[in-house]
């Protein structure tokens, strides 16, 4: 008695399988389509515009250091920028670990 309904249920569903399949492929590529538009576009976007201002980092510009140093732009390299941290008190850091770029006037170190 409660055979019959599972053979009918089956039977049913394997004539219509070839069609399911290309409505979850074409789920798979609308889920696809949104995570690049909500997700890896804007965050593409977003590291090139970070890329392009650590590029443009120049003499006295105030920046903001990956670990939070808050320090004084004296001398600008290739791959490495020479900062003043305190009066006197100069490092080297590599471009790669600024986290934010202030114009000259926008800020001051915090030691000044």
């Amino acid at each position: 008695m409660f055979a019959s309904p599972a053979y009918a249920q089956a039977a049913g569903a394997a004539g219509s399988s070839s069609g399911s399949t290309i409505f979850m492929l074409g789920q798979f590529v609308l889920i696809g389509v949104i995570f690049y538009f909500l997700l890896i576009r804007p965050q593409q976007k977003r590291a090139k515009e970070h890329r392009a201002t650590i590029d443009a980092v120049k003499k006295n510009d105030v920046i903001v250091t990956a670990g939070g140093i808050v320090a004084k732009v004296v001398k600008v390299d290739e791959t490495e920028v020479e900062v003043e941290i305190a009066p006197n008190v100069k490092i080297k850091i590599v471009k790669a670990t600024i986290a934010d770029v202030r114009t000259a006037g926008a800020g001051k170190p915090a030691n000044d």
